[in-house]
């Protein structure tokens, strides 16, 4: 009998629309290394929460909806910062490609162990990649981290066939100006 890791979820959605293509099932995984000033998440931070899963009871759930990935839907895996629980998001990744669901990460492309990060990305089909500033000073500002993380994380997703969707959320008096935009 297999032995699933087990990771800390801080809610799932059951009829994401804005999360991927289609519908979805987006799981939030619960922890970030991140501070974002414009944080939505901002009780994802913590890396505990009270709902503790195994990877395959994850799985269980998303097959509920399977109705929604049949019509080209799948799974979000969000946050929080997915990465932040590598083994735990390959191995759900893993189980979900096995059972034929389209995959996504809704990342920030931080807080990943090295050591499963080009086998996360082997299976993903479609990385949601969270802007947070491009340039060290303003992601420092906003993030309270440096972008190395983030730099390299960019470098292993170059060296991938996986798709990428970019977005930034605009703030005002941030990065809602001319100079920034251009």
């Amino acid at each position: 009998m297999k032995r699933f890791s087990s990771g800390y979820i801080h809610s799932i959605e059951t009829m994401g629309l804005v999360d991927g293509p289609n519908i979805r099932v987006v799981i939030f995984m619960q922890g970030c290394p991140l501070r974002c000033s414009f944080c939505h998440n901002p009780d994802t931070w913590k890396s505990i929460s009270k709902l503790k899963m195994k990877a395959n009871e994850v799985v269980d759930e998303i097959r509920k909806y399977r109705s929604y990935i049949e019509m080209g839907g799948g799974v979000t895996f969000s946050g929080g910062e997915p990465l932040l629980q590598s083994k735990f998001l390959l191995e759900m990744l893993k189980l979900c490609k096995k059972a034929g669901i389209h995959t996504c990460i809704d990342t920030s492309g931080t807080g990943y162990s090295k050591k499963y990060i080009n086998e996360i990305l082997k299976y993903t089909d479609l990385v949601i990649l969270d802007i947070k500033a491009i340039e060290p000073k303003s992601y420092k500002k906003i993030t309270k981290r440096t972008m190395d993380m983030f730099n390299y994380f960019i470098e292993k997703l170059n060296n991938t066939n996986t798709k990428v969707w970019i977005r930034q959320v605009i703030v005002p008096g941030i990065n809602d100006n001319e100079e920034y935009i251009l």
